[in-house]
Formats: C-alpha cells, structure tokens, sequence
C-alpha cells in the first residue's frame, strides 16, 4: 500500500509542527472515512431518487414531483428520516447478536471497497497497489453479511434467499474476475490511479477497451456479472418479492434494513466504476484532456474535471442497470447458474486467452 491521502498531506500541512505521525495518520483516517460514509449516504439516497424518476418515465409516469420542490428531489431525504424514526423489530426466534451484526457486516464491507476507489488523478482516500484484488476481497464479504442475516432471522424466507444469494455470488464471481484479467493484462498494473493515468490521451483512443479487441466483450460479460453481482434485475433473486416475501430482508425494518439498500446502490457505483476505470479509460475524455492543456495537470480544476468524467461515467453505469431492472422479467434460478456455468465463465476464459495471444503476437510482449 501507498501510504498517503489527500487527507494527510492537508494534515501535514496545516498541523502543529512537531505533531507525532501516528496521530496525523489517526485523524486522516477518521476523516477519510467520515467523507466515506457521508459519500455513499449521498450517492445512495440520489440513487433511490435517480431510480423513481427512471422507473417512472419507463412506466409513462412522473415519479417524485412534489417533495422539495423541483422533481421531487427531497424525497430521498423524507423518506430516510422515516427508516429513522420507524422501530427496530427483531424476531423472538431470531439469532439476536448475528442479527444485529449483518446489516453492519454488509455495510462495513462495502465501505472498505469503496475506499480503494480514486476520487480524481492522485486524489484517494487509499492508494492501494492492489486495489482490484482489495475491492474483490471486499466486495465478497458482503455475501457473508447476507447469509448471516438470513440465518439469524430464523424464518424459512430469509434462508431461501441467503441461499441463493451465495448461490449466486459464488457463479458470478468468477466470470466477474476473470473478465477483469483482460484489461489487467493490457494495463499491467491492480491500482486503479495509476490505470485511469495509463489511458491518458485524447479522444479516448488510449482507453482499454480499444487497445485490444478482446476488452470490449471481457466489458460485456463484466457488466451482465456485475449484475448478479449485485442482486440487480433479471438477477434479483435473493429478494424476489413474488416468491420469498423480500427474501433475506424479510424481518429487517427500519434503519437496519436501509443498510442493505445503500450497500445495494454502493455496489452499484462500486461496479460502475470499476468498469469505467478499466474499461472506459477512468478519468480521460476530451474534457479532462481540454482542462489539463488550459489549466496544466496539476492544478485543482483539472482534477476536478477529471473526476467529474469519472462520476459521468460511473452514473452511466448506474443508469443502464436502472433501465435493465425495469425493463426485463426475473430469470430463473436454474437459467442464472445456467447462465454463470456453462457460458460466462468459458467465454471469459476465452477472452483472457485471445487477450494474452494479442499482446504477445501483435504488440510484441511475452
């Protein structure tokens, strides 16, 4: 790990000479992950809102309209002060302390992957020189949290959908991954700053996706894995209202089962931005290229431009996914494993191949 943040060097500069280095390195990270939690706060309620407006424009209907004024845009906000003031009801039979602990098990893994994410070229809250493996490894965890709630409820709903949460994960993930070696073998590095400033260049020619023809399918297949992933339609089945009630979630309310909801949008941005940093070249467009030749490559408003492309692009992401949960019907259980087994995973593995044959024949490296 790159030891360093934005939140330490401003530390650094501002505090009182002679200050022991443990104690900035212990207030940057409580800072750090202050911003963190207000982030993924802020994205997920903008996401709630974001996805009403979709699905109601696709249902030929407004959606929020009325709270805050213009389009609804406080809705999010009243309707997270109803989780609040809502009680916290635990079943009698369930597992209390593992109930208790899941929805923070959930959360907390998905915290940890997001703060492996760039924020704008040198700017992070970790720079981490494995950070794909680390957002893995998190990511992942969240599985963990599922089950245990599903199990601590004590209800046969809840275990249905624990069950096919894990199910699923455990097919997706390893498409996901592998797909994800097809720019790794372009970009040659696990960090995602140093991938995003790899594909430096204008026009977006330098980005991943065009530098070899097997990323453009390796990003289909990341994208349809990321998907089940993160439990988003066709691949809901973990929560499918018509079967299991709401599946793993069933005798969570109030704040508690807000947190499986924002780990939901969180992986939803988490993804996207992945694939935006390893597919559709990071922070590099025309704009942020345009803004480093007029205001030179270190300076704030550059970096500003750059990651506003990369928040561009990761709502990008997020929007498609909206538009897929309301468009397409749930797929079977049996037609997902399907679907992960016997086609994702082989034509992954297709593509790393045809991947490392391109680069060691037409460029040369071997």
């Amino acid at each position: 790990m790159n030891h360093g943040s934005i939140f330490l060097d401003l530390l650094v500069r501002f505090a009182p000479e002679g200050t022991p280095p443990w104690l900035l390195d212990l207030a940057a990270a409580g800072v750090g992950a202050g911003i963190l939690v207000a982030m993924v706060a802020v994205i997920a309620m903008f996401c709630v809102w974001m996805e009403r407006k979709v699905a109601g424009h696709i249902q030929c209907r407004y959606g929020p309209m009325y709270v805050g004024g213009w389009h609804g845009w406080a809705q999010s906000i009243a309707d997270g002060v109803k989780l609040l003031l809502k009680e916290d009801m635990i079943p009698l039979g369930a597992d209390r302390p593992l109930f208790v602990l899941a929805p923070a098990l959930v959360l907390g893994s998905i915290f940890a992957a997001l703060a492996a994410l760039p924020l704008a070229p040198g700017v992070f809250f970790a720079d981490i020189d494995l950070g794909l493996f680390f957002i893995l490894a998190m990511s992942s965890m969240t599985t963990i949290g599922v089950v245990m709630a599903g199990w601590a409820s004590a209800s046969k709903w809840t275990v249905y959908g624990a069950m096919r949460e894990a199910a699923q994960v455990v097919a997706y993930e390893i498409p996901l991954g592998v797909s994800l070696l097809v720019p790794l073998i372009v970009a040659g590095t696990f960090n995602l700053n140093e991938a995003s400033i790899h594909q430096a260049g204008w026009y977006g020619m330098h980005w991943y996706i065009f530098q070899n023809p097997f990323v453009l399918p390796a990003f289909v297949l990341f994208f349809i894995s990321a998907l089940a992933e993160t439990k988003r339609a066709p691949f809901d089945l973990p929560e499918a209202e018509s079967e299991l009630v709401a599946g793993f979630m069933t005798e969570y309310s109030g704040i508690r089962w807000s947190f499986f909801f924002m780990e939901e949008y969180a992986a939803m941005f988490l993804m996207s931005v992945v694939a935006a940093v390893f597919f559709l070249g990071g922070f590099e467009s025309p704009f942020t290229s345009l803004a480093r030749d007029i205001f030179g490559e270190q300076h704030f408003l550059a970096s500003l431009v750059a990651g506003l492309v990369l928040l561009f692009k990761a709502f990008g992401g997020i929007f498609l996914m909206m538009w897929l949960r309301w468009t397409l019907p749930r797929v079977r259980i049996d037609q997902v494993m399907t679907m992960g087994y016997k086609y994702l995973t082989p034509l992954a593995l297709v593509c790393v191949l045809g991947a490392s044959l391109f680069e060691a024949l037409w460029r040369g490296v071997a």
